[in-house]
């Protein structure tokens, strides 16, 4: 159920944190997001109750402080979300969103190798 949830930019920001964290409580999550983001600690707090009846985390509520863990992964949501870019932006096609990221930000050396080996492997699995 979860992992057809398409999560807001907010709920995105949060999720950053619990994938690199790997579980959270509210205050901690809320440090992160002060650290580049004007938010208040009840926002963070309402945000992450929505995400939990959503299903996007669950929550371990066994102790007077919640902690919090994304229940969807980072892998699936940014396939999610990549797809229906390319469905609803760029028409369906992969090579206009490539073409279209490449030009807005020059990849270094190790990121270019690795867009080589990913192309490398396409051809040979076509």
């Amino acid at each position: 159920m979860a992992k057809h949830i398409k999560p807001t930019e907010s709920e995105l920001e949060i999720l950053r944190v619990l994938w690199d964290k790997g579980t959270a409580t509210v205050r901690e999550v809320h440090e992160v997001l002060s650290e580049h983001k004007d938010a208040g600690y009840t926002t963070t707090l309402k945000l992450m109750q929505i995400m939990f009846e959503k299903g996007i985390v669950k929550r371990d509520d066994s102790s007077k402080t919640h902690i919090y863990r994304a229940n969807v992964s980072k892998e699936s949501t940014q396939q999610q979300m990549v797809g229906k870019m390319i469905h609803s932006l760029f028409g369906g096609s992969s090579s206009q969103l490539v073409m279209q990221a490449l030009g807005n930000q020059t990849p270094n050396k190790e990121e270019l190798d690795e867009i080589q080996k990913m192309l490398d492997n396409l051809k040979k699995q076509s």
